[in-house]
């Protein structure tokens, strides 16, 4: 359906089949500041939200505004779509934009070659910092997590970095290359057989306990975290089980009920984040590097000159539009689910990453309105390093140490339960905006 619309929107306007990007233009500033509007949220944009809904009494039965914005700031626990699931792909969305720039600019000025080589560079430095961020070393194998947040934006990167380095601005190679991804995902989840077997502890214990094994029953129920614990009793007991089961069944898409879970039990080094499996695992690494492609379609298409800013924006919402409805359409049959990265949701993620982009592209760029996202540029010029940062130092616990204690409890004595957890979020934004302003204003932008 993507390739379709693609041809489709060739076909009918004047541009050459293959276009090439214009020359090397400055930063999208409403880039910059749709990114920091995505690390805003990242940061604990999100607690200030949930936090007012606490206080106006609103919760996810309510009608408040709050209640329902609080809603939409809880991840699904699997299938569905929330705001907050949008956060994480929009960023790989972002990442694919500033693909077309930064490796158009690199292979003009170095070659292919060196544009490939700051792709594999980057996506290793990325990868590394990813393990770092996760804790790195401070705790013994195997309580180390290998696959993350961090490593997961590596990997979409370095896929749709060296797609890109490929294939170039050829918008019909690229729309084919999604479309491979996500047909191919889908027939991997929906046809390859896997065990009859959910990996969930409570049901593994069950099962422990029908086969008269109650030592591993025991330690399947009180083990935190069987994959992060060195001779794992709990976890050489789900082994056995998994072994132990012949029944095989397709088609499955439940919590450790599916191929890409499945995977991650038997393949997956290390923590994993569900105990089981994770849901940056190794499988749904493919999708993810679909969904920085569509971030690299929407790049081509920006810097396209034989259309006008008009026109960009109308196809960014346009096909925004048509693949959020295609992947709740193609939902009721592949669901929906951010923990799987299914294709359903690279569709939906995508959609409404364009349309958010197409909004920022109009108001920042064409209108030229951008005092109001100033805050927003600084975050998105120094996206990863406040990232890390709040990682290592966590703003809003040096905001306690300005205004809790006593002066939070004053506030939800006299003002409303909550109201000193907001004061202490609203301070530490403001120390974090305090700190890439820093780094703003004396240009340091620490990029990898």
């Amino acid at each position: 359906m993507l390739a379709h619309h693609m041809s489709a929107t060739a076909a009918e306007t004047p541009a050459p089949a293959a276009p090439t990007p214009a020359p090397a233009s400055p930063r999208l500033m409403s880039l910059d500041a749709l990114r920091g509007f995505d690390m805003f949220w990242i940061l604990g944009g999100d607690f200030i939200v949930t936090t007012a809904g606490r206080m106006s009494g609103g919760n996810d039965q309510t009608w408040t505004l709050f209640g329902w914005l609080a809603g939409q700031f809880r991840h699904k626990d699997w299938e569905g779509f929330a705001f907050y699931d949008l956060i994480f792909p929009m960023f790989v969305f972002i990442s694919g934009v500033s693909v077309v720039w930064s490796l158009t600019k690199e292979t003009q000025t170095h070659g292919r070659a060196g544009a490939l080589q700051r792709v594999v560079r980057r996506a290793a430095l990325l990868f590394v910092l990813g393990i770092f961020y996760s804790g790195g070393l401070t705790k013994e194998w195997p309580d180390i997590r290998v696959l993350g947040v961090l490593q997961r934006i590596a990997l979409a990167y370095l896929g749709a970095g060296l797609i890109f380095c490929l294939v170039g601005a050829r918008m019909k190679a690229l729309a084919g290359v999604i479309a491979g991804i996500l047909v191919g995902y889908w027939a991997l989840m929906n046809f390859v057989p896997i065990r009859d077997l959910a990996l969930d502890k409570a049901r593994l214990a069950e099962l422990a306990e029908k086969s008269g094994d109650s030592r591993g029953a025991i330690a399947l129920k009180s083990e935190t975290n069987p994959s992060a614990t060195a001779n794992s009793r709990a976890w050489a007991k789900a082994r056995e089980l998994f072994r132990q089961t012949k029944e095989r069944t397709t088609g499955q898409f439940g919590p450790g009920h599916n191929l890409a879970n499945h995977l991650d039990f038997q393949f997956l080094p290390g923590r994993k984040y569900d105990l089981f499996y994770d849901p940056e695992g190794v499988l749904s690494t493919l999708p993810a590097v679909a969904t920085c492609l569509l971030g690299v379609l929407a790049g081509v298409w920006l810097r396209r000159e034989d259309f006008c800013d008009k026109w960009k924006v109308i196809y960014l919402l346009s096909f925004g539009a048509l693949a959020v409805i295609a992947g709740f359409a193609w939902g009721m049959s592949f669901p929906v689910v951010k923990k799987i990265w299914t294709s359903s949701f690279v569709l939906v993620a995508g959609g409404y990453s364009a349309m958010l982009l197409a909004v920022f592209y109009q108001v920042v760029e064409v209108w030229q309105r951008r005092d109001w996202c100033q805050p927003f540029v600084w975050i998105g010029m120094n996206s990863i390093t406040i990232y890390v940062a709040n990682n290592l130092l966590s703003f809003r616990t040096v905001a306690n140490r300005l205004v809790g204690g006593d002066v939070k409890r004053m506030l939800d004595a006299n003002i409303a339960d909550g109201a000193g957890n907001l004061l202490v979020a609203l301070v530490g934004f403001t120390l974090i905006f305090a700190f890439v302003n820093f780094l703003h204003h004396r240009k340091i932008f620490l990029r990898l």
